[in-house]
Order: structure tokens, then C-alpha cells, then sequence
């Protein structure tokens, strides 16, 4: 830590007030939690939504209240000083407690609990859910405010308080940032999605296909999600069928097979989002499978109806049909 002061001090008068001791706010806590989970002043302004001037305001001044850094400036990255670490484990449950004693007494004065928030990515909510939904017991109210959105989104609105429980794919974000509880829901296996009337079958060499078979092959739609994921599935083309090209970049699972149900190419994708839909085949792509997972606050993970939602959706879960999985093609086998 005090490498990181010399290399880049925050203030010429870091220790001023430190005899009248720390002046902590709820308000000064959620500006610190914010900026160490965006780790720029940019996205915790946005996520606050105040004026970014203002909270680089409210972090020095509590710095120099504390009298010591709790973040190095590093290009545009706000990274946790060890006091910063030591701070925001001891802040989290501070905030949680705030959150959930506000939440109570909003609740409590309008005679009404607030709906559950549960955010996730939309092949999951139009998936998992309903099943879920079906025999959650919410204390007595079924009432459940759903929020989509990309993995990233998701993320952002458990950060924010927007949303109470999170349901996404584990290998889409990096777990060491999140700051949740992970719960395992289920396992997605990854396919290959090609037309029905593309039959992989005993092929064992892409010479073997006629023409028209080979140019579907050779065609890829792709979905553009920026993730880790994204660029396994770009790897995966390049090592398994180095001639294909990308034929198109989309920005859902349904538009990509919808192109793929036309006969215009291939693309790889969680059995979850196909549905029951005809006018594709499945093959395993020799890829991990999404590990779908509940991401929780610690605190909330045992309380009432937290506890039902979670263990519903491990319940849809265990019951969900997968559509019909073929074995990785022979021409895909690699020694």
C-alpha cells in the first residue's frame, strides 16, 4: 500500500481532519462501494446517477476524512488500495442492511411488500422461468417484477439494488468480480445448430458433402455478446472448420437459428434457446456447457422468499427438457 501512495499520491493533504476522526455516511459508503465495483469514477457515477465531478468529490473527501488512500489511480481505472479491500468487505454489509432496513419500511408504510426483482438474460427468463414461477410461493404473493437484459446488465442492476436475484450463465462473467453467491440451476449444453436437412451423420470429411451442403458449412452466423464466451465460439470455428467464414454478426440467439432454419449457414448455441421449434439439428460442439447459476446477495440467500425463488428455479431446472442432441459429427472428431 505504500508503494502505491508514493507512485501516485491522491492528495498533498491526505491526512487533514484525521484528528477529528472519520466522517462516514451511508451517502460517502455507496460512492466508495460503487466506484471499487465499476473501478471507474465514470461507471459508478452512472450507476449512482449523479453528476461524475460530485463523486470524485465525495471519494477524496473521504479519503482525507480517513487519512489514508483507499484507491490508486491508474489511467482510467480506480483500483482498491489494501485499506480499500479492508473497507469495502466491511461496507458490504453495512449497505445490505441499509437496503434491506429501507425496503422494509417503504414496504411497511405502503402497506405492501416490493415485488421480488429477478434480472436475466432472455433465453433463460423465457426458459427457466415460467417453469420456475409455477411453483414459487412468494410469502403468500406471486408478485415478481422480471428485468432482461445482457450478462453485463444483469450485473449492473444487482450492483444497483435494481434487481434482488440474478439468473445467468456463470462462464459469461468473471467470477471474481461479482461479489455474489453462485447457485448452481442446471447445465446447458453447447451445440451446433445446423438445417434440419443437413445430416452430419457418418460424414467424416467435408468433401464428402455436395456443394450445396458445403456452402452452408462454410457459412457461420454468429452472435456479437463481447464476452468470454464470444470468443471461444470464434476459436471454436477456427480450429474445427478453419474454411468457414462469417457470414453475419446478429445480436440474439432466436435471429441467428431463425438464419440458420433458412439454409443460410451454421451457428453454435445453448440448447436452452433452440425451444421446441423445428427446422434445425443439433450436434454436441465438443464445448463446455453453460453453467446457469442464481447469483445472490450472501445475506439474502436464506431468507424467506429469497430462499423459494432460488430453490424453484434449482427445481425447473432439474425438470427442464433439452430438444434432441446428435453426437459431435465425425468430421468434427479430433485425435
Amino acid at each position: 500500500m505504500q508503494k502505491a501512495m508514493r507512485e501516485e499520491p491522491v492528495s498533498s493533504d491526505l491526512r487533514v481532519g484525521v484528528q477529528a476522526g472519520p466522517e462516514l455516511t451511508f451517502r460517502k459508503l455507496k460512492a466508495f462501494w460503487a466506484v471499487a465495483q465499476s473501478q471507474s469514477l465514470t461507471g459508478a457515477a452512472k450507476l449512482l446517477g449523479i453528476a461524475q465531478p460530485s463523486l470524485s468529490q465525495q471519494i477524496i473527501g473521504l479519503e482525507q476524512s480517513l487519512g489514508y488512500p483507499l484507491f490508486v489511480r491508474r489511467s482510467n481505472r480506480m483500483i482498491l488500495t489494501e485499506a480499500g479491500v479492508l473497507m469495502l468487505r466491511k461496507a458490504e454489509p453495512v449497505l445490505r442492511g441499509m437496503q434491506d432496513l429501507e425496503d422494509t419500511l417503504a414496504a411497511y408504510g405502503s402497506g405492501q411488500r416490493h415485488p421480488l426483482r429477478l434480472a436475466g438474460v432472455e433465453s433463460l427468463l423465457r426458459t427457466i422461468l415460467p417453469e420456475a414461477l409455477r411453483h414459487m410461493d412468494l410469502d403468500g404473493t406471486a408478485e415478481c417484477d422480471l428485468l432482461e437484459g445482457a450478462p453485463a446488465d444483469v450485473l449492473e442492476m444487482l450492483y444497483s439494488r435494481q434487481a434482488d436475484i440474478g439468473l445467468l450463465a456463470a462462464n459469461s462473467i468473471s467470477e471474481a468480480s461479482t461479489g455474489f453467491l453462485q447457485i448452481p440451476i442446471m447445465a446447458d449444453p453447447t451445440v451446433l445448430a445446423v438445417p434440419e436437412s443437413l445430416d452430419l451423420g457418418g460424414v467424416a470429411r467435408i468433401e464428402d458433402l455436395a456443394p450445396e451442403a458445403q456452402a452452408i458449412l462454410g457459412a457461420s452466423i454468429q452472435i456479437a455478446f463481447g464476452t468470454q464466451h464470444s470468443r471461444r465460439i470464434e476459436s471454436w470455428f477456427s480450429d474445427m472448420l478453419p474454411q468457414n467464414r462469417m457470414t453475419a454478426r446478429v445480436r440474439s440467439f432466436e435471429t441467428a437459428l431463425s438464419m440458420v432454419r433458412a439454409g443460410l449457414g451454421i451457428c453454435i448455441v445453448p440448447a436452452l434457446s433452440v425451444g421446441p421449434s423445428p427446422g434445425v439439428r443439433l450436434y454436441h460442439a465438443g464445448l463446455e456447457p453453460r453453467r446457469i447459476v442464481a447469483l445472490i446477495q450472501p445475506a439474502q440467500h436464506r431468507t424467506g422468499r429469497h430462499a423459494a425463488v432460488v430453490a424453484a428455479l434449482q427445481a425447473a431446472g432439474s425438470a427442464m427438457r433439452l430438444p434432441p442432441i446428435e453426437p459431435l459429427p465425425p468430421l468434427l472428431a479430433r485425435p
